[in-house]
């Protein structure tokens, strides 16, 4: 019982962490990612549909992200998506395909993609102290039920404690990793 708990808050921590880090491909770095822009949805036969699954996408430059549709009649949705995701970039379109050139990043722009990081990082702290505090009254529950002892409660909240700082170290270096992205000229 208590070995599910821990489990299931694991898997819970990791998930968190995942979502984080899929997050962070959206907010726009120092170089061009595809992460930017693979989740939009486009309007394909009037079915949304995300562009990762209706096109190839590449970054041939360091600053040039390229979309080529499977299908060429779909090059105008996907213009009309990334238009209306209003991520700061105009897309050129060339025989089917279409480009994002990526313009520099202003020091104005930086410090803002920078405060939505640490939006972002404190959000996904705050989940992990959420899944933590669910945990520990799991494990309390089951103490009060007389299921577990309490010396067996004390360690089982050490390891949920453990496990916490464990992923919020590992958001907060994810952050950190991304901020110097951001930062970098």
């Amino acid at each position: 019982m208590l070995d599910e708990i821990l489990e299931y808050n694991d898997e819970r921590m990791q998930s968190t962490l995942s979502v984080f880090e899929q997050d962070l491909q959206g907010i726009r770095g120092n170089r061009a990612s595809i992460g930017l822009v693979d989740r939009l949805m486009v309007n394909y036969y009037g079915q949304e549909t995300e562009l990762r699954k209706i096109a190839n996408l590449s970054t041939p430059e360091p600053m040039t992200i390229t979309i080529r549709p499977y299908d060429p009649s779909a090059v105008a949705a996907i213009e009309t998506a990334i238009n209306q995701a209003n991520i700061g970039i105009n897309p050129n379109t060339d025989s089917g395909i279409v480009r994002l050139n990526m313009p520099a990043l202003t020091r104005e722009r930086r410090q803002d993609l920078v405060k939505l990081l640490g939006k972002r990082t404190e959000q996904a702290r705050v989940s992990i102290r959420n899944i933590r505090r669910d945990a520990m009254s799991d494990i309390k529950e089951l103490e009060k039920e007389g299921d577990i002892g309490e010396d067996e409660s004390k360690r089982a909240q050490e390891k949920v404690d453990n496990m916490t700082k464990a992923f919020i170290d590992k958001i907060d270096e994810t952050g950190k990793a991304k901020e110097t992205d951001i930062m970098e000229i």
